[in-house]
């Protein structure tokens, strides 16, 4: 098990930097595996709660040097929910890795524990009969609050489900539990970390320091 780290935080905020500066990004500083992997950006103004900017991942497993890199930027850039992260945007950015692990298939809907399961949920929609799916992350639930129930019918809306939702329709649902280690870090602790081990602070084209 290769758990989330300071240095993979760090390696997708450098993508980010590099990807702003038309530059290669250095060499990543962690040991590489395989696992399922997300990266989430949130941003933080004026001391506020975080609020999404992006969030992408993979439920397969991935190489994690190639999955961070390409998923630091589609989170940032192409996640379709928001409007591309701007590079005077970085300073003010929160990141988030995830690894996920212990896979397991719940019994029902309910066979989850908030704030300690990812989950996965599959169902057939009855409008149109097509197969939908989406997962929430361990820590998405608690921290909006919900109950269980509420996390699986948000999480039916996410997968695109418009119709009435029914008990019979939860119970019909397939739901796979995982959970997931996580590290977070904020681009002034970035800034700080790339100062002390590499001599000089990040510059981003186009952007004063400061702001």
């Amino acid at each position: 098990m290769v758990p989330a780290n300071r240095e993979m935080v760090v390696y997708c905020f450098d993508i980010l930097v590099a990807h702003y500066n038309s530059q290669k990004s250095p060499p990543p500083a962690f040991e590489d595996a395989y696992f399922p992997l997300f990266v989430t950006w949130k941003k933080v103004v004026n001391g506020g709660e975080p609020r999404l900017r992006g969030c992408i991942g993979t439920l397969e497993a991935r190489c994690l040097i190639n999955g961070f890199k390409d998923y630091a930027l589609t989170s940032a850039l192409r996640d379709r929910r928001f409007p591309p992260i701007q590079a005077k945007e970085l300073p003010y950015l929160e990141c988030t890795v995830s690894i996920l692990t212990d896979y397991e298939t719940g019994l029902n809907y309910l066979d989850w524990e908030i704030g300690k399961h990812g989950i996965i949920i599959e169902f057939t929609d009855p409008d149109y009969n097509t197969r939908r799916s989406a997962t929430y992350l361990p820590e998405v639930a608690a921290h909006e609050g919900w109950t269980k129930i509420e996390a699986i019918d948000s999480l039916m809306r996410k997968a695109g489900y418009n119709g009435t939702i029914t008990e019979t329709q939860r119970k019909r649902i397939r739901l796979t539990r995982y959970q997931s280690t996580l590290f977070t870090m904020h681009y002034s602790e970035y800034a700080s970390y790339v100062k002390t081990t590499r001599g000089a602070a990040p510059t981003i084209a186009g952007v004063k320091p400061g702001n």
